[in-house]
């Protein structure tokens, strides 16, 4: 397919901001029609979400979830363990030392889901989703300054939440998709082990 017909040129480039967290850009760029536009950005290293799944003996699964406050929307958020990539970080790597900071949890197999662009209007940020599975309890390393509860839900009880309202995250709302056609059979997962890195950072 071409899209020749819907692609922008950049022309022009002005930074706005470098925060210690964002970075922020305004672009002139040449519409397809010849004319000109302005876009404002954000330049995002990306991150990775967790979907870490507890199975007992009976074969219930569990999943494990945090509460969080985001000041920009002033609540308290229900969402799947997330993080930002370091520099030059492998995103399997940094979902590991996510899971494992936030958590405790620490997880024997992997499987990558996909990638997803939360904010796509403003932002290059992207998402890796993994999906954990064979997890075990832990201590928790919490960067200084981060106040997070972790605790455990059915995927019924979380699309109940996502249906209700009381789920709102972009990020946990597509998860949740994910984890409704995994678990019902609909998508499949490629599942490895775990490889062995540092993941206490």
């Amino acid at each position: 397919m071409n899209d020749r017909h819907l692609i922008e040129e950049k022309l022009a480039s002005e930074e706005l901001l470098r925060g210690k967290f964002l970075h922020a850009f305004r672009d002139t760029v040449s519409l397809p029609d010849g004319t000109s536009a302005s876009r404002e950005y954000v330049l995002h290293s990306g991150a990775v979400m967790i979907v870490p799944l507890i199975e007992d003996a009976s074969g219930e699964v569990r999943i494990v979830l945090e509460r969080q406050f985001r000041y920009p929307v002033g609540q308290v958020m229900i969402e799947f363990p997330a993080g930002k990539l370091d520099s030059g970080e492998d995103t399997q790597a940094c979902a590991q030392r996510e899971l494992q900071e936030e958590t405790g949890y620490t997880a024997t197999e992997w499987a990558r889901a996909g990638v997803l662009h939360p904010v796509i209007s403003y932002s290059t940020e992207f998402i890796d989703i993994w999906f954990a599975r064979g997890l075990s309890p832990g201590q928790r390393h919490l960067d200084q300054g981060e106040f997070l509860d972790v605790f455990t839900a059915t995927p019924a009880e979380l699309l109940q939440w996502c249906r209700d309202g009381q789920v709102t995250d972009g990020k946990t709302l597509t998860a949740a998709l994910w984890l409704q056609n995994v678990l019902s059979g609909a998508w499949d997962l490629n599942w490895q082990k775990t490889v062995t890195s540092d993941i206490t950072g």
